[in-house]
């Protein structure tokens, strides 16, 4: 995300949560239940002490039913806190689990613009950091905040039934007290926010790291990455630092000036208990509903800043559930039929990356792929290549024209049906950790293992998976590490074969291995490309020779067009490319 300003967020964001807790609602309501017992229990033990102390001590026959009558109350309030405690705690991680399923769907709809403009390590930051603070305020701190606020509402009432003229004393605490705290949140909530961005950055620069470790140590960059990060630690500790000393302070305070009243208020029912204005249990009962109220005032003061951290983890995970992707499906979509041939077709397509709104990416770009020809698109970096796969991949829109398959404006489609018609084989293969098996299903997942076994026959790279410890349940490992750069690739040619779809995309997928490795991998290819409407864009012509039609670009435009005999006798860039590559 930018570095700029963020918004200041209210605690009222929590009330984003609020829906979550209501899809639990036998968890919710178990809780208020033990709640209330919990609560009713504490404030009934005042009482049972002004007993025991006015009629136990004068009267043996009574003190053991008193003391019978506090333990039942106890009985009841460990049971009542151990139940509510269950209930809350497992009603807290329902709703975070539904939260980041929720933000991670959503995550996923997200269109290549925003994943662009994004850095991954701040998503993983939201979906783990942000949302355990929110498991925290629902599975904790949202019960000492009700229990607080019970007792508190609970101790008022207890201390005007017991000493009216007392209890207007307390009042004057209450309002001191709670000021500090009111008047800090602001300030808080800025400062708890500033934390998590803090915390974002460092776990932001693990996860590049840790997806690169070849490249650090390669470099014997480990000293200087741990510096980096043990800066950005540094920097996340002394926001905390700040923030944790203002919530010490304001709690402090509060304390100071709840228990002042107290003290000040018990001074004065000493002084009545001495001159026979009131008894001695009254005076305990007064003192138990103080300290209760007192203390949960104090509660409530902590209460208060961990609801401000937690309003900016929820403002963090709010500004991702409001950004709304560009790309998505029409109301009504268009479809195609279930056999799709696969006629491309660009008109006039003019295009623009936000990131770039100057330079023309794509400039009247028109091109027509017949079914089942192949069509291999060269020039310098920059000409506007894999933008074109990205338009048809429906990854961005068109600024001008329109983008067609069988005579389909994509725009007017899904984007999921456009995809499951297209195979990818990217230039630099992506896998995932898991099994072998489980990486080539991803092209289709209801694959059978006879179908399985088939397109990774088709794509070389049979051999080779059966000569792993687990044959295809081998486990690849990040990025498919544990495999070569040509075994990574046929990998992916072997998935793209199992999806079986009518047009094919090929990103340079041969640039970077071996001459035996790319042999192996010309020679999938030829088997995936066979029947299908084949997309290839080509840095090293010598994989392109035999391609229908090579289209030369430059700056955006189509500046060539034709096989490649007939362009080297025109001249031009593919000429001056031919001679570069072919010194001969």
């Amino acid at each position: 995300m930018t570095e700029e300003k963020k918004p200041r967020v209210a605690v009222g964001t929590l009330r984003a949560l609020w829906p979550f807790v209501l899809r639990e609602k036998a968890l919710f309501a178990g809780w208020l239940i033990a709640l209330a017992c919990s609560s009713a229990a504490t404030l009934t033990i005042p009482v049972a002490i002004r007993k025991m102390i006015d009629q136990g001590f004068h009267d043996l026959s009574k003190i053991d039913g008193t003391f019978l009558f506090i333990f039942g109350v106890t009985l009841v309030l460990a049971v009542a806190t151990a139940v509510r405690f269950f209930f809350v705690s497992l009603l807290g991680e329902r709703v975070v689990a539904d939260l980041r399923q929720r933000l991670f769907t959503h995550l996923l709809s997200l269109d290549a613009e925003f994943q662009d403009k994004t850095r991954s390590g701040e998503l993983v930051s939201r979906l783990t950091a942000d949302a355990e603070l929110l498991r925290s305020v629902v599975g904790s701190t949202m019960s000492v905040a009700l229990r607080s606020t019970i007792t508190v509402l609970g101790s008022l009432v207890g201390l005007v039934v017991t000493s009216p003229h007392l209890a207007g004393y307390t009042m004057i605490g209450i309002p001191l007290a709670v000021a500090p705290i009111v008047l800090s949140g602001r300030r808080l909530q800025g400062m708890s926010r500033q934390n998590q961005d803090r915390i974002a950055d460092a776990n932001t620069h693990a996860s590049e790291v840790l997806g690169a470790m070849r490249t650090v140590q390669a470099h014997a960059r480990e000293t200087y990455e741990l510096t980096r990060y043990a800066s950005g630690l540094r920097v996340a500790l002394d926001s905390a630092r700040k923030r944790i000393a203002a919530q010490s302070w304001v709690t402090a305070l509060a304390i100071v000036l709840i228990f002042g009243a107290v003290t000040l208020v018990l001074w004065s029912g000493a002084r009545e208990v001495v001159s026979g204005e009131m008894s001695a249990g009254t005076l305990g009962q007064f003192l138990m509903y103080a300290m209760i109220g007192g203390g949960s005032v104090g509660a409530l003061a902590e209460v208060w800043n961990e609801l401000q951290r937690a309003a900016g983890g929820m403002g963090r995970i709010n500004e991702l559930m409001q950004e709304s992707p560009e790309i998505r499906a029409p109301a009504d979509p268009a479809h195609w039929p279930a056999k799709v041939k696969g006629d491309i077709r660009f008109e006039n397509v003019v295009f623009h990356y936000p990131s770039r709104p100057d330079t023309a990416a794509l400039q009247d770009f028109s091109l027509h792929v017949r079914p089942g020809e192949t069509v291999a698109l060269v020039g310098p970096s920059g000409a506007g290549k894999s933008t074109v796969f990205s338009l048809l991949l429906r990854f961005h829109d068109p600024d001008g024209g329109q983008v067609l398959l069988d005579n389909v404006d994509i725009r007017t489609a899904d984007p999921a049906e456009l995809r499951d018609n297209i195979a990818l084989v990217p230039q630099s293969p992506t896998l995932f950790a898991a099994t072998a098996a489980e990486n080539i299903r991803y092209g289709r997942l209801e694959a059978t293992d006879a179908e399985l076994h088939s397109a990774t026959r088709a794509a070389e790279a049979l051999d080779f998976i059966q000569a792993l410890p687990d044959g295809f349940n081998a486990q690849l490992g990040e990025r498919g590490a544990r495999l070569s750069g040509g075994q990574q690739q046929r990998i992916v040619i072997a998935r793209a074969i199992l999806k079986d779809a009518p047009v094919l995309l090929l990103d340079e997928a041969t640039s970077a291995l071996d001459a035996q490795s790319e042999m192996a991998v010309q020679t999938a290819l030829g088997h995936l490309m066979e029947g299908r409407t084949t997309l290839v864009i080509a840095h090293r012509l010598s994989t392109i020779l035999k391609a229908d039609r090579i289209v030369v670009m430059e700056a955006g435009r189509i500046v060539a067009s034709g096989t490649h005999s007939e362009l080297l006798s025109q001249g031009g860039l593919y000429a001056d490319l031919a001679k570069l590559q072919f010194l001969d």
